[in-house]
C-alpha cells in the first residue's frame, strides 16, 4: 500500500458492527422515485457544492490525514471539486500520485484541478452494468488498480451498491482503504427509496452493510460532524448546532465518512 501522512486523525471512529448473517435487501429498497436515464438528469452541469463550507473544510482536513501521498487514487462520482487538501494536490503535480475520477458530466470533471488530463477522468454511469469504475480505461486497454477509494455524498444514488462495492473491492490493492462520505443533502427524487425513510444513523449502516456484504474488512463510522474547541460535538445528527453561540450559525451541515480496508 502507498504512504500516508503521518499525522494522527482527529476524528473519531467506531467499528461498524454487522445485523445480518446475509444480504437483507431486495431490489425494491432501490429503487428510485425518478428512475429516468441518469444521463439526462446530470447532463447539466453544476457548479455547486452539495455540502456547506465548514463540512468541505473538515472533509479536507480528513483527507489530509488518511489519503495517501503516492501510487493511485479514485474519486468515485465526482465533480468539478473533490476537496483534496493541497499536499494532495501538490503529490500530483510532483507526478508521485495520479487521481482518477468517475462521474456524469463531462464539464464538471474538465474542471477539476485535481486530474491530471483528460486520460485520468472518464464519464461513466455507475447505475448502468458492469458496475465498474475501471471498465472506461479498460474498454481502452488500461489496467488500474487503486490505493485508495473516495466517495462524496453520492453512495445514497447507486441502485446497484453491492455491485459497485465489489468492484471496487477488486480494483484496490492490498490494504488500500474507501471512504465514502456521507450527509444529508440529496436530490430525493433520485436517491434509492431506502435511503429516504431511514434516520441518519441508519444509513450510516446501511452504507456498512454495503461494505462488509462485498468483502471489504474492518469497517468503520468516522464522525467528521462539527465540534467545539473541547472536541465535542456541537449539533445533533441533522445539523442543527446545540450551542448557544454568536459565532454559529443555526445549522452546519453533519458529515461521516464510512471506510473499510481490503484485507492483506
Amino acid at each position: 500500500m502507498a504512504s500516508t501522512s503521518s499525522n494522527d486523525t482527529p476524528f473519531p471512529a467506531t467499528p461498524y458492527k454487522p445485523k445480518y448473517a446475509t444480504w437483507p435487501y431486495n431490489p425494491t429498497d432501490f429503487q428510485r422515485s425518478d428512475e429516468t436515464d441518469d444521463d439526462i438528469f446530470y447532463h447539466q452541469a453544476r457548479l455547486v457544492t452539495h455540502i456547506d463550507d465548514p463540512a468541505i473544510t473538515r472533509l479536507t482536513a480528513y483527507y489530509d490525514t488518511i489519503l495517501p501521498r503516492t501510487g493511485k487514487i479514485i474519486d468515485m462520482c465526482t465533480s468539478w471539486k473533490s476537496f483534496y487538501p493541497p499536499s494532495i494536490h501538490e503529490a500530483v503535480q510532483k507526478k508521485d500520485l495520479e487521481v482518477y475520477g468517475v462521474g456524469l458530466n463531462a464539464k464538471e470533471m474538465s474542471l477539476n484541478s485535481v486530474f491530471q488530463d483528460e486520460e485520468h477522468w472518464r464519464v461513466v454511469d455507475l447505475n448502468k452494468a458492469p458496475h465498474d469504475v475501471r471498465d472506461a480505461w479498460e474498454r481502452e486497454g488500461k489496467e488500474l488498480a487503486f490505493d485508495a477509494v473516495t466517495c462524496v455524498v453520492s453512495i445514497d444514488y447507486l441502485i446497484e451498491p453491492l455491485a459497485v462495492c465489489r468492484n471496487l473491492l477488486d480494483a484496490t490493492k492490498e490494504g488500500g482503504r474507501v471512504h465514502l462520505v456521507i450527509s444529508n443533502r440529496c436530490f430525493s427524487d433520485k436517491v434509492v427509496g431506502r435511503w429516504m425513510v431511514l434516520s441518519e444513523r441508519a444509513r450510516l449502516e446501511l452504507v456498512g452493510d454495503y461494505l462488509h456484504f462485498a468483502g471489504w474488512s474492518d469497517v468503520e463510522i468516522v464522525d467528521l460532524c462539527a465540534r467545539g474547541e473541547d472536541g465535542r460535538r456541537i449539533t445533533d445528527d441533522h445539523g442543527t448546532v446545540l450551542v448557544d453561540s454568536p459565532r454559529l450559525p443555526g445549522h452546519l451541515d453533519p458529515l461521516w465518512v464510512v471506510r473499510a480496508t481490503k484485507a492483506t
